[in-house]
């Protein structure tokens, strides 16, 4: 038992993405209205995409921003990569954990409120 233990963790360690990413986790926004920053940034040169999120109105956007200075950083000093040659491969927004919340009405009843979370990732790769 213990050497297919070995086997399935060599396994998992081969089939590993390599690739740079970096992730937050329990942001207090909806999903929903992440992945439309997100749809903007996909498949763009890293620091062109990091413009449209710095020039971005949407709220999103700032989280989006810091999340991916954080991912070409990743891939600068953790892979040593070159920051011209990144591109957005990947963004994925994700369903958190819904807090649940009431509001008060009138006559003695409840109205259901869902704070939502979500987790978001960015993957990068290289492009030319």
């Amino acid at each position: 038992m213990a050497t297919r233990m070995r086997e399935k963790t060599e396994q998992r360690k081969q089939a590993k993405d390599t690739r740079p990413y970096a992730k937050v986790k329990y942001v207090r926004m909806s999903p929903s209205k992440v992945r439309i920053v997100l749809d903007n940034i996909r498949g763009k040169k890293a620091e062109d995409a990091l413009a449209i999120l710095e020039n971005s109105t949407q709220s999103a956007a700032e989280v989006c921003a810091k999340l991916l200075k954080s991912a070409i950083a990743n891939a600068e000093n953790n892979m040593g990569l070159n920051r011209a040659d990144l591109i957005v491969a990947e963004t994925y927004a994700g369903p958190g954990p819904i807090l649940k919340r009431i509001n008060i009405r009138a006559k003695s009843r409840a109205d259901r409120l869902s704070k939502r979370t979500c987790h978001i990732t960015i993957i990068l790769g290289e492009g030319k």
